[in-house]
């Protein structure tokens, strides 16, 4: 039996009940819906807790992004001289560990407070391409990465969202090791893995729900026209970039928690996100 609204909401996120327990979703509901873990905690004598990892660096002044400038704080007051501390942060929606809204790529598409919370809570299936990206920054995820994945793990499901682990996040905070180049504004020197434009396309026609990266962009530091981005958010998806801790997760069973900051008209905003293992 569900706590009243379980099944709809996984139905409004556009997974499947089969799915989601197939998936580990019953397992990510149990840990976020308190009723649903104290109607099972009953029937239960001892109850394994489940592993949370965190995907999201620390917000911090310098952090490196794609263009525009980096994060910067001063402090406001102290509790020696003010009786409590506060500080002042300036910011593009786009730093640190961040979502880029529909609306970052498509005229008209939706901004990041129209998101839904369903479309925030999210099966996570895992593309790692690490290995070549040793050998390749400018290496892409492409369709026959998603059909080796395939045959492996099944196929990748409606309402996931799709994650792309390079092994980028061992470079953060080095902004040359992570971007390419220390330059300011210097795009043509950009150099991390992507997704394809065909890579993106599939991903969109199986009706994912989102894409996700290790890396400061979905799209490849070398690319011009930003054709992922395109894909995805034309077709009213969200994107999340510069994940922490991808190598933690498994290719399948576990879930999403990504929370961007409720922006008024926001093309994007700063997310605390992390993963419910199974």
């Amino acid at each position: 039996m569900c706590v009243p609204g379980t099944v709809e909401a996984v139905r409004e996120s556009g997974v499947t009940r089969r799915a989601a327990l197939a998936g580990g979703g019953a397992a990510a509901l149990t840990a976020l819906v308190p009723g649903t873990a104290a109607a099972q905690r009953r029937g239960r004598r001892r109850r394994r807790r489940r592993r949370v990892v965190d995907l999201t660096h620390t917000f911090r002044a310098g952090f490196p992004v794609y263009t525009g400038n980096e994060p910067a704080r001063r402090t406001l007051v102290t509790i020696p001289a003010d009786g409590f501390y506060a500080q002042e942060w300036t910011f593009g929606e786009h730093s640190g560990t961040h979502m880029d809204a529909p609306g970052h790529f498509k005229e008209g598409g939706r901004f990041a407070s129209q998101l839904r919370p369903s479309e925030l809570v999210l099966p996570i299936v895992v593309i790692d391409i690490s290995r070549r990206a040793r050998r390749d920054p400018d290496t892409v995820v492409r369709p026959d990465d998603l059909r080796r994945f395939e045959r492996r793990h099944g196929r990748i499901p409606r309402g996931a969202i799709v994650v792309l682990h390079s092994g980028w996040a061992r470079r953060w905070p080095d902004r040359k090791r992570y971007l390419g180049t220390d330059v300011p504004l210097d795009t043509k020197n950009l150099h991390f893995p992507g997704f394809s434009r065909e890579a993106a396309e599939l991903l969109v026609q199986r009706d994912v729900a989102a894409l996700a990266t290790d890396t400061a962009s979905i799209d490849p530091g070398q690319s011009a026209d930003f054709i992922a981005h395109q894909v995805l958010n034309g077709a009213d998806k969200p994107a999340f970039e510069n994940l922490a801790n991808t190598d933690q997760l498994p290719p399948i069973g576990a879930w999403i928690v990504a929370l961007p900051l409720k922006i008024q008209d926001g093309s994007g905003g700063p997310a605390r996100v992390i993963a419910v293992m199974p």
